[in-house]
């Protein structure tokens, strides 16, 4: 997801604003992980294969 988003703008300058929404890109990514792992340990055998 990341390294299309930068592909795309290979080439040019980033402005504040395009690394700044990277930043919060990768914030909520991070946060998403973090919440999926605390899921798995509360409900043990989630999603269920």
């Amino acid at each position: 997801m990341l390294d299309k988003w930068l592909k795309d703008r290979k080439g040019r300058a980033l402005s504040f604003g395009d690394v700044r929404h990277y930043q919060r890109v990768v914030a909520s990514l991070s946060e998403t992980r973090r919440l999926m792992r605390e899921i798995d340990e509360i409900i043990p055998g989630w999603p269920i294969s």
